[in-house]
């Protein structure tokens, strides 16, 4: 098996982690990862990014946003592998997003058949579930989705 470098090129990286290139200058502009430049201007990553780059994946396939990866990282250490309580740490703040994201996921089920977009796919049921678009008051988004109200609202 070939030996990782302790400095990775953003190809590299790209190919070990597979997060196209984009992607990861896209992480680096947020803060979510970072690299030291050669005197050539070229990329060079920490082995450790590996594991932040599979953090940050992990925390989108759990619902969490981009910024709340970033929060949750800068509790970790940034050149190593966490320890478990460090990690313990951040696994219990991660539960209470995962539980709202499980709500988030079931009400979404719930209300498939009947509710997508701004209220329902027909005009009939719009007239019946949200006449004179009340729900728009709530706020923007497939509120009869994200909130735990019923639809009739």
């Amino acid at each position: 098996m070939k030996e990782i470098p302790d400095r990775l090129t953003i190809g590299e990286l790209s190919a070990r982690s597979g997060m196209a290139a984009s992607a990861l200058r896209y992480y680096e502009e947020l803060g979510l990862i970072s690299s030291t430049r050669t005197a050539g201007g070229q990329r060079r990553y920490a082995r450790a990014t590996l594991r932040r780059v599979a953090f940050v994946r992990a925390a989108q396939q759990v619902g969490l946003s981009l910024d709340e990866a970033r929060e949750a990282m800068a509790r970790l250490p940034a050149d190593r592998a966490p320890n478990a309580r460090e990690w313990s740490r951040v696994a219990r703040r991660w539960e209470a997003r995962v539980e709202e994201r499980i709500a988030e996921l079931q009400r979404l089920k719930e209300r498939l058949g009947g509710c997508v977009g701004c209220g329902c796919l027909s005009l009939q049921k719009c007239r019946l579930y949200n006449p004179g678009d009340q729900v728009a008051e709530r706020g923007p988004g497939p509120r009869h989705l994200i909130e735990d109200v019923p639809l009739s609202s």
